[in-house]
Parts: structure tokens; sequence; C-alpha cells
């Protein structure tokens, strides 16, 4: 596909919807510093437009960097089914939407409109190398990922989340909307992350209702602490890092319901993933061993312990094999400890969820 190369300046000069809308969702200040001594790193569109370039000289960038994405052509999708051209092009024009600062007022510097950004132009040559050069995310890039109507601060460490993730908050909301006890109840979210899965459900309880979010990485806590205080959710998610059920053990058999989008690649198919995931994100959130299994076995059989009678629980999975494995186990071997168990399928239609009751 041949794709222009000449790039109207306007493109530097006015920042599209998107933009704006992220803005207005994510200004909100943090009340206080995230449970680690950890800082995150700040999402590429929050951050102070300190620097500055002339406006020919970031049209001068554009020109390589849309050069460059212009020749990948369909090598990285016909290798492992990365992004063409195409989806290159348009994560420049988003790159460029985060780094540049609306201007209420034109600058000009030796006949030169000069453009304010939230990074050093060097630093964009750099950027730009690492998305084509060495496939880093381009989530990574920004700092930050759209997912349901959140802007979550994403960074090296923390898995990306995927939108079929979104629909395990809608199976929460689903059961929760006609259910008290459920609604205000207690929740954990196990293998937060970025908070992502916390956060959604968060906001979907009623009003005593609370979460708690674990996980192994304090990369993973630090970020999902950002993002939990970033939408003003301190109060209702709380931050404990471990491994699965260990910081839970004060609420073991309390819980009106949990959920897990745990590692289940079986490990010899990691090496064979798109680039962008296997090379880059943690290896400990993808990998769930020999069949993939590992983890979403062990879920299942804290399940039964850690939820209270009627309490609901929804685990992502790699697949209807995967899927149809645990129904089984948790019909034929976890002791007759779940009733209503169901597989739910993705927005692709693949069978993707599985979800069930506590007796």
């Amino acid at each position: 596909m041949k794709l222009s190369l000449t790039p109207k300046l306007s493109t530097f000069l006015k920042p599209s919807l998107a933009t704006n809308l992220r803005r207005s969702v994510c200004s909100s200040s943090l009340s206080r510093p995230p449970p680690t001594s950890l800082k995150p790193q700040s999402p590429l569109f929050l951050r102070p437009p300190i620097h500055s370039a002339t406006s020919s000289d970031l049209q001068k960038w554009h020109d390589w960097a849309k050069t460059l994405a212009s020749s990948i052509g369909s090598t990285f999708a016909d290798s492992d089914n990365g992004p063409d051209s195409t989806l290159l092009c348009r994560e420049l024009k988003w790159l460029i939407d985060d780094a540049i600062e609306e201007e209420d007022e034109e600058e000009i510097e030796n006949d030169q409109r000069k453009i304010r950004l939230r990074v050093a132009l060097e630093e964009l040559y750099l950027l730009w190398k690492q998305r084509i050069q060495e496939r880093r995310p381009f989530q990574y890039i920004v700092g930050c990922e759209h997912w349901r109507d959140l802007v979550l601060c994403v960074q090296e460490g923390v898995l990306i989340p995927r939108p079929e993730t979104e629909l395990i908050v809608d199976l929460v909301g689903d059961v929760v909307s006609d259910n008290e006890e459920l609604r205000e109840g207690l929740w954990a979210d196990l293998g937060t992350g970025s908070g992502a899965i916390a956060i959604g459900i968060g906001r979907v309880l009623g009003a005593g209702g609370r979460v708690i979010a674990t996980d192994l990485s304090p990369t993973a806590i630090s970020v999902a602490a950002f993002n939990v205080q970033r939408y003003g959710l301190q109060d209702v998610v709380e931050l404990r890092q471990g491994s699965w059920f260990d910081p839970l053990k004060d609420v073991e058999g309390k819980l009106a319901g949990f959920v897990s989008n745990p590692p289940y690649i079986p490990s010899d198919n990691i090496s064979g993933l798109q680039a962008e995931v296997g090379r880059h994100e943690p290896r400990v959130a993808l990998d769930g061993g020999v069949n993939g299994m590992d983890d979403l076995l062990h879920l299942c059989k804290g399940a039964a312990f850690m939820l209270k009678p009627g309490g609901f629980f929804a685990f992502e999975t790699n697949g209807e094999k995967q899927c149809k494995y645990l129904v089984e186990y948790m019909e034929n071997d976890a002791g007759g400890s779940f009733c209503n168990l169901s597989i739910v399928t993705d927005f692709a239609g693949i069978r993707r969820f599985v979800t069930g009751f506590h007796k």
C-alpha cells in the first residue's frame, strides 16, 4: 500500500479529540504516594511541556518516522502477526498527539514557529527507533493504554491490558446488578498488573463494595497504585503485594467474588508470540507452565476456601481447551464445591472465560 510521506503542518498544531478526552479523564492529582518505594513512569501525555522544537525540525522528524514506518510494509504481520505499515503510521499520529502541547498562542523565534513538546525531539527519534527496530510495544512508548473508558499507566514489567479482558468487568457487573450482597461485598483481583480489572470492578460495585488487588511484582503494584489514585478509588481498591492467595489469608472464606487474568500461555509457545509480547512483556505474567494451566488450577483450588457461600468467580483462559479442562476439573475433582459453571465467549467469539459460584 502506498502511503503519503508529506504530512500537513496542521498535524502538529491541533491535538486530536482523543487527546483532549484523555486529559479530561485523567487530570486528577495524586493524593498520596503509591504504597511501594518504586515510582512509576508518568505517561507521556501527562508530562509537562518543558521541551520545544521548531516546526521545521518537527516536520523533519515526522517525515523520517513515517518513512521508517512505511518501509515495514507487511514484514512484521507476515512474520508473527505484528503491526503493518498502516497501523504503525496510525501509532505515529497517536504519538504526536501525546507529545505535543496544545498552543493557545503561537511562539515565533527566528521566523520559525516553536512547538511545545512533552519530550525532547532527540527522545522522539529514540522512541520511534525502539518501536520499529526493537518492536517495543507502542503502549510502553507512550506509557499508557486505553481500556474500557480508562486510560491506564503501563510500563515495562507490567502486562498491557487486552480488550477481551474488559469482559471480566461486564461479567461482574451482571452478577452484582441484582444481588446486593455481592454488590456491597469484598472482591479480589489476583495478578492485577496495571490494576485495570480492579479499577473497573471498583466502579461497578455499590457504596459498600471493596476490592483487594494483589500482584507478585512490586513494579505492577506501584503502577496499579498510580492508576487507582488517579481515578480516585483509594478508598475502594486496596493493593497488596504477594503471590496469588498469600496476601489474602485474613479474608479467607469472606470474599463475595474474585477474578483473575492469570498467566496461561504454555511455556513452549512464548517464543512464538508476537515480538511486542514475547520480547517485552513480563514473562511471569504470560507463562502458565507446560500446558498453560499451572496458575489456573491453583486459582480453582483456592476458590473453594476463599469464597463465601454464593461467591462468584471469573477466570480468563487461553481458549476453549483450557475452559473445558477447568469446567471438568471443577465438576469432577473439586468436591462439589461449585455450581452454575459457565464458559463465556470473548468479543471474537472465542470461548475465553470460566465463571461460576461457590455453593
